[in-house]
């Protein structure tokens, strides 16, 4: 049976920066694909890469940044060739983002109906009428109460709970192929969590649509995520479905992540961490970039940067490690 385009598909991605007089690569040879329907997560922690990804593929990268390589497919056709007013038609309408900080993504001096009909007034050929029937419509769907009212709110008056439902009501508005979730839950309490969660995963699949979630939470990825691709600084470390790569590890960082859990930890004892931090780009080596922080680390992770090897029946990862175990390259 031949294989479906997947709705999006991410080719040797590369996102330069300056600073201090010098380039580098944020993002290094990123490559992956989302397919229709499904939800893949990125994780890793700060400063690994991941929202820098998300805003390569929506455009939003400003100067001193760029993407200086690679392809970026939306079904089948490279966003990166597209002049400005091809990709707007695209951007909000059939690829959607939600933001961090909803607080900071809404703007604070118009009210929360305005914002999302302002969406609908650039991408629909709606009336004036129909995109106050329809934001009403978008605000009962994500569940928030008297929505006739709250659309004369401003974002201050709501909770952050809220903020985030109108969020993802403003991307929603153009029913998207695509949704880019960039850590959507955080500063949430967990209750509130886990009802924003619920409600996109509703929604994916009552649209069928693909979704790309942002996170530093595996306990998230395990509940929503179809697939799973582990970053570390600029690179992709590990990456395939989300039970192989939670339930057999194989990347040095991905262990030290699901060690890291508070439900791996035995009672009356430390929290495992995972010392050091992510290096800054300036300061890669020409060898394996987590070498510094790695238990296992040998002569060979010093000096020669590992590509992806397959690590399991449809997973694969960068590291020597997997070589000596009998992993392939992967192309």
């Amino acid at each position: 049976m031949e294989r479906q385009q997947p709705v999006l598909e991410v080719r040797d991605l590369r996102t330069t920066f300056r600073s201090q007089g010098q380039s580098f690569h944020a993002i290094d040879g990123v490559s992956f694909a989302i397919g229709q329907g499904e939800t893949i997560g990125v994780v890793g922690e700060s400063g690994c890469g991941k929202s820098v990804t998300s805003l390569s593929i929506m455009g939003l990268i400003k100067p001193p940044g760029q993407v200086s390589g690679g392809r970026i497919l939306f079904k089948g056709k490279d966003l990166l060739s597209l002049g400005k007013k091809e990709l707007r038609e695209i951007r909000g309408n059939r690829i959607s983002m939600i933001f961090q900080e909803p607080m900071t993504s809404l703007n604070p001096v118009y009210t929360v109906g305005n914002q999302i009909m302002e969406a609908l007034k650039i991408h629909t050929k709606l009336g004036k009428a129909e995109r106050k029937a329809r934001t009403v419509e978008l605000l009962k769907m994500v569940g928030i109460p008297r929505a006739e009212e709250i659309i004369t709110d401003y974002p201050h008056q709501l909770s952050g709970g809220m903020r985030q439902r109108v969020m993802i009501a403003m991307a929603m508005a153009c029913d998207p192929e695509l949704l880019i979730a960039d850590e959507p839950t955080t500063a949430l309490d967990v209750t509130i969590q886990a009802q924003i969660l619920e409600l996109m995963k509703e929604l994916q699949h009552k649209h069928n649509m693909s979704m790309m979630l942002i996170t530093h939470d595996l306990g998230v990825v395990s509940e929503v995520c179809d697939q799973v691709i582990v970053m570390y600084a600029g690179m992709i470390v590990e990456k395939g479905p989300v039970r192989e790569i939670l339930d057999n590890p194989q990347h040095p960082y991905t262990q030290g992540l699901l060690a890291s859990l508070p439900k791996n930890a035995k009672t009356n004892h430390r929290l495992n961490y995972i010392p050091g931090q992510v290096p800054p780009p300036l300061q890669w080596g020409k060898g394996c970039r987590f070498v510094d922080r790695c238990a296992h680390a040998t002569d060979r992770c010093h000096q020669e940067l590992p590509g992806l090897f397959a690590a399991g029946p449809a997973s694969q990862a960068a590291c020597w490690l997997v070589v000596e175990e009998g992993g392939e390259k992967h192309a």
